[in-house]
């Protein structure tokens, strides 16, 4: 089961969270920052301790003070128009982060719009990635696509009809 769903991604009752980090999977901004927030300040050791991650990969850390018990933190591509690989990065993030969730014994995860904040990647075409990427690698998982905006949520709501 997919579903879109709008609102802040810290509250989702699901297995797990997917958080869009960076390669240092350092503390940041955006959703990143709202997951750290609300994950409590041992994720900042948690993910220290892993030291990284590469564009396109995903690690697990656990919940800490989410309701989901883990955390799928994935690094998406910057956007550089689509000639850099982008497109095949972002597919991977979504195939790496169910994997690794179900891995972990996820039944249930919930994603974050990858790519389209400060990392610049269009929104429609992100929008048709993720949706397309999930549906062929989710299984029997329940997907959740949060978006924090109308306009992603419309994108999510349009692709899945």
């Amino acid at each position: 089961m997919i579903v879109a769903t709008r609102g802040d991604i810290t509250r989702e009752r699901v297995d797990a969270v997917v958080n869009a980090a960076n390669s240092r999977l350092a503390r940041g901004a955006g959703v990143c920052g709202a997951i750290f927030a609300a994950a409590g300040p041992r994720l900042d050791a948690a993910c220290a301790a892993i030291g990284g991650c590469a564009t396109g990969e995903a690690v697990l850390t656990p919940g800490f003070e989410l309701t989901a018990r883990w955390i799928v933190h994935t690094v998406g591509p910057v956007w550089h128009g689509g000639r850099d690989g982008e497109p095949e990065l972002l597919r991977s993030c979504y195939r790496r982060s169910l994997t690794v969730a179900r891995e972990a014994g996820a039944a249930s995860i919930a994603f974050p719009a990858i790519s389209t904040g400060i990392y610049g990647y269009p929104p429609a075409a992100a929008a048709e990635i993720a949706v397309a990427t999930v549906r062929e690698n989710a299984g029997p998982m329940e997907v959740r696509l949060v978006a924090f905006d109308d306009e992603t949520h419309g994108l999510y709501e349009a692709l899945l009809a």
